[in-house]
């Protein structure tokens, strides 16, 4: 049985990036991927391939509370969901790290606050490359350091709506975006395809790209891809993992490392930990709290496309994002949530959720005329939202929560398009369109390995390490005790960059 210093277990925003850190320091890493590397090919920008046949998108059946089976929106491939997602990272508030009072209950405190993540959000963001305007974000936390690189351009359409929310009194600005950018061709480069879509010309900052191909150049670096683990083993005492069980090519293997790393993603990690039960772990491994899979979220989370009487022409619309109501609104004393503009979309996206229009109106026209928004909003942590395994089958419990915010957050925004600019430019208010992220939607999951300082109340510590397991760290979404309402990649990246010193400083050293 081969031995390692570390084995890390996934490729994404966490995996990827606690590589990353830990690579120069000479240790033998053995990387376990159950995925390959995505093929740069001409599907990657093809909306067909990509988004109804699902061409990249894992083929394995869920199941919901009720037994229905459903195909999730995850991606086994080098670099996880990050290769699909659509870059944007975002700080946590400092006021989401705390206790916050929502419509439908609490938000619980983290055991970590904002400053304990600062520095590495910095070093996250210079990573990752973002680009984006410091300070032009009403919420965002204080800080003096600049990003690296200044904010997108917005395309003349998408620049007059935001002139228009100006006018009306919101305060739209600049979203910051994790991309790479050819200096010898930046007025060159037109981004396009790029939100939902792997990106062939590697200028995403995804954690493939960012992470894990630069950490491959190190010796002590060992990738094995389409490798499932499928148990972590513990020693006699419960207290060690002594080996890891992986199938790869038709076999079985076992691997042994000093420190295991599980970064499979939030929903997977905890279900890989559910199923490694033992008798010294009746209940699954690291599951002494029964908090293993629990406290599910991934945010409610809603698309909306607004018709607009003038066309959008627009080849990248995710340039500008509102915060104004992130706490409160004037009319609401509890938070609403965050909106931002989504990637453009085209005819073939429309196909299975389009409504029936008058003749007139096509799935073209509406491609044409639509403008993208992405509204987010803060679920709240439900024991009984959890992850299952029954059966050797993976079951998803979700029931909906904190609603009240979310619906006002889309009125909000509708109320917004239809009196900002000086002349009525939108379609009857019948002609925006509207889909809540279905339980299949797992790119914000989190929750389900909650990090604190009480065992009997937490699966890890606050440096993501497990209570009961000494060599188990898990560092994904899993870590979050509550959702709040941004895009969980950069607390991700900004933990494993923690972690990482952590591992390297105290016990590595």
């Amino acid at each position: 049985m081969q031995h390692y210093d570390i084995i890390i277990i996934g490729t994404g925003a966490g995996g990827g990036t606690l590589l990353y850190k830990l690579a120069p320091q000479g240790k033998r890493i053995l990387v376990l991927e159950k995925g390959d590397f995505i093929p740069k090919e001409k599907e990657n920008w093809d909306t067909e391939e990509v988004f109804v046949k699902a061409r990249y998108k894992t083929k394995e059946e869920w199941y919901d509370v009720k037994g229905k089976a459903f195909h999730p929106g995850q991606h086994y491939c080098v670099g996880g969901n990050t290769k699909m997602y659509g870059a944007a990272l975002f700080r946590l508030r400092e006021w989401d790290f705390g206790q916050i009072k929502h419509h439908g209950g609490m938000s619980p405190v983290w055991p970590v606050d904002y400053l304990d993540l600062k520095d590495y959000y910095q070093e996250a963001e210079e990573m990752y490359h973002v680009h984006g305007l410091r300070n032009s974000d009403p919420t965002e936390p204080q800080e003096s350091r600049s990003y690296r690189h200044g904010p997108l351009p917005h395309e003349p359409r998408i620049q007059k709506l935001f002139d228009d929310f100006q006018e009306y009194g919101l305060r739209p600005f600049p979203i910051p975006i994790g991309l790479r950018k050819d200096g010898n061709n930046e007025a060159l480069l037109v981004l396009d395809r790029f939100d939902g879509f792997p990106d062939p010309s590697e200028t995403k900052a995804d954690a493939h790209t960012i992470a894990v191909k630069p950490a491959l150049k190190y010796k002590n670096v060992n990738l094995w891809k389409n490798s499932e683990v499928t148990k972590l083993i513990s020693d006699t005492s419960g207290k060690m993992i002594k080996e890891v069980e992986v199938q790869r090519k038709g076999e079985i293997f076992k691997v042994s490392a000093d420190i295991v790393c599980l970064c499979a993603g939030a929903i997977n990690s905890a279900a890989l930990l559910l199923k490694s039960v033992s008798e010294t772990h009746p209940n699954g491994l690291a599951n002494s709290s029964d908090l293993v899979g629990r406290n599910y979220m991934s945010h409610n989370n809603t698309a909306m496309l607004a018709l607009s009487i003038k066309p959008n022409p627009t080849k990248f619309g995710k340039t500008f994002a509102i915060n104004d109501f992130y706490f409160r609104s004037d009319d609401f004393e509890y938070p609403l949530g965050h909106i931002q503009m989504l990637g453009k979309s085209d005819p073939i996206m429309f196909k299975e959720d389009a409504p029936s229009f008058s003749p007139g109106i096509t799935l073209e026209y509406m491609a044409e005329h639509a403008l993208d928004f992405w509204l987010t909003s803060e679920d709240l942590p439900d024991p009984n939202n959890r992850v299952v395994i029954k059966d050797g089958k993976l079951f998803l419990h979700y029931k909906e929560n904190n609603l009240e915010g979310h619906k006002r957050l889309q009125r909000k925004l509708k109320y917004a398009l239809e009196h900002a600019g000086c002349k009525k430019h939108w379609l009857p208010n019948h002609m925006y369109l509207g889909k809540k992220i279905p339980i299949a939607g797992v790119a914000h999951q989190c929750g389900t390995t909650v990090m604190g300082n009480d065992p009997s109340q937490s699966v890890l510590n606050t440096w993501c390490r497990s209570h009961d397991i000494h060599n188990l760290f898990v560092v994904d979404g899993g870590f979050f005790p509550s959702s709040a309402a941004v895009n969980p990649a950069l607390t991700i990246m900004a933990m494993a960059l923690r972690v990482g010193d952590f591992i390297n400083n105290e016990i590595m050293k």
